[in-house]
């Protein structure tokens, strides 16, 4: 598949990104976003769909959760594994099947995956399936009315190649519309890629203290119904 080979040749670009100033500040206050939705815990199984190179994965490992990260890109799960410390095992697949049983996860995550995935609804489905009622489902995506990608979609109409020229970007209603379960859903990274890293930390406060929808990272958050 297109999608495998292109993930098979960027996991060092994706991770080195996070190391600069502004990816940094990125990482952290997606990473809050996350903790604060999931709210991993000790002992609690959780699927990471999509989880690449475990830029996420690393914090519910710490937070004592017993991981497993699903990825297409083999070269993404081999880096996973390579900077993650157990409990956490890999598994090469697509989230469209994903090859569990029904219910088998307390909590399922999927972080900056579904952007690559036509079929929202499908992979959102999945995930349900594999979480035990009574169980979360949090996925993260990149929001349609983020400046962040009017940007993108301006590189992409100029003909300059990107990874993300193919991406389905959701606001965060499109997220929540597809589940029939009702959620909750945040934004956060209102900044943009080229901001000094303090105003950047100023502008991102504001937006969050007046509730914003437009930050480029959109997290949903269901409790899947119990029996």
């Amino acid at each position: 598949m297109a999608e495998r080979a292109l993930f098979d040749e960027w996991p060092e670009r994706y991770e080195q990104w996070f190391t600069t100033p502004i990816g940094e500040l990125v990482r952290q206050v997606e990473g809050g976003l996350i903790e604060k939705m999931l709210a991993p815990a000790h002992d609690e199984s959780i699927l990471d769909a999509g989880c690449g190179t475990g830029v996420f994965t690393t914090d519910m490992v710490e937070a004592g959760a017993r991981v497993v990260g699903l990825d297409i890109s083999a070269s993404m799960l081999k880096f996973a594994r390579r900077k993650t410390n157990s409990p956490f095992s890999v598994v090469r697949g697509d989230m469209l099947h994903l090859p569990f049983v029904d219910g088998c996860f307390d909590k399922s995550v999927s972080i900056t995956a579904l952007e690559f995935i036509a079929d929202g609804r499908q992979a959102i489905d999945e995930l349900f399936r594999v979480t035990r009622p009574g169980g979360v489902v949090v996925v993260a995506t990149l929001n349609s009315l983020s400046p962040w990608a009017e940007r993108r979609a301006a590189k992409t109409a100029k003909g300059q190649r990107h990874i993300l020229e193919n991406a389905f970007y959701r606001s965060p209603e499109e997220l929540l519309a597809l589940s029939a379960v009702r959620g909750i859903a945040r934004t956060v990274v209102h900044f943009r890629k080229d901001d000094d890293p303090k105003k950047a930390i100023v502008t991102e406060r504001m937006a969050n203290s007046l509730g914003l929808n437009t930050g480029a990272f959109v997290a949903a958050r269901w409790r899947k119904p119990s029996l």
